[in-house]
């Protein structure tokens, strides 16, 4: 570490292990930077595992010795606040609009809904399954569902393999993203990057109003914020049936990205 002047670690440099290696940077007088875009916080105060709560300050500690913390969102900052950080700055995430397009959509025979993520949150899929089965007693669709695996006996589902390469080529295909969320502690400490990325592509998004994605979906002009079951066929059902509905909620979505979630506004600032 003596070959640079700042260190900028991206949340913790060794998970579930005491934070020695940060405390060294600390007392060695090494300026250091961290950056968190979860609640990572959550991971040793709220676990399962008694060993790895004994833990439940680490990032408390961390925070508290570096130079700056970084945070994703409000959430996160007022941890940062309640245990004495000396420098706090809020960086939501962002994207690279250059590397989103908006694509023109055709009359398609089935509307494609779609959510993008990883196997570790594709249970929060199950927080809407009754409302898309309800939903296509209805309508028709297809579900796209980009980097995990999931199934209906209902509706049409396809599972997509998610590559760097065919990300954008995959959302494009969509025609409403949506982020279903439970209300805990880790879900306020999200950053919303998939609802930045539809809206990047030009997509109207129904999500739900946890945490960031209040302050990235504005309700009626780029999306819909839900709460229930029925909200949530009610909102998707409007986006099915009316496309100029979709096509502006989408055009207000990218033009919101490119204001306040873009890498040209963070980047500098950063």
């Amino acid at each position: 570490v003596n070959k640079y002047d700042l260190i900028l670690i991206e949340k913790e440099l060794f998970p579930n292990l005491p934070g020695i290696f940060e405390s060294l940077l600390y007392y060695l007088g090494k300026p250091f930077i961290v950056d968190y875009d979860d609640a990572i916080h959550h991971h040793y105060d709220n676990n399962k595992n008694f060993l790895i709560r004994l833990l439940s300050k680490k990032i408390d500690v961390i925070m508290r010795r570096s130079d700056l913390v970084i945070c994703g969102n409000e959430y996160i900052a007022k941890r940062a606040r309640a245990v004495n950080s000396k420098n706090i700055e809020i960086i939501p995430t962002v994207v690279d609009i250059n590397m989103y397009h908006v694509s023109e959509k055709k009359i398609p025979s089935s509307i494609v809904i779609g959510w993008i993520g990883t196997p570790s949150t594709v249970h929060f899929l199950e927080l809407v399954r009754e409302s898309l089965e309800a939903l296509s007693r209805e309508i028709d669709f297809t579900l796209h569902v980009i980097g995990a695996k999931f199934s209906s006996d209902f509706f049409e589902v396809k599972c997509i393999d998610w590559t760097e390469e065919t990300e954008e080529k995959s959302i494009q295909a969509i025609d409403i993203g949506i982020m279903p969320l439970s209300d805990g502690p880790w879900e306020k400490g999200k950053c919303g990057y998939k609802l930045i990325q539809y809206m990047a592509s030009g997509l109207p998004v129904v999500a739900s109003p946890i945490g960031i994605n209040r302050d990235i979906v504005c309700h009626g002009d780029n999306g819909f914020l839900v709460s229930n079951q029925k909200q949530w066929i009610r909102s998707l059902s409007n986006l099915v049936a009316n496309k100029s509905l979709r096509s502006r909620l989408g055009l207000n979505g990218r033009q919101h990205v490119l204001k306040t979630y873009s890498l040209i506004n963070a980047a500098p600032k950063l």
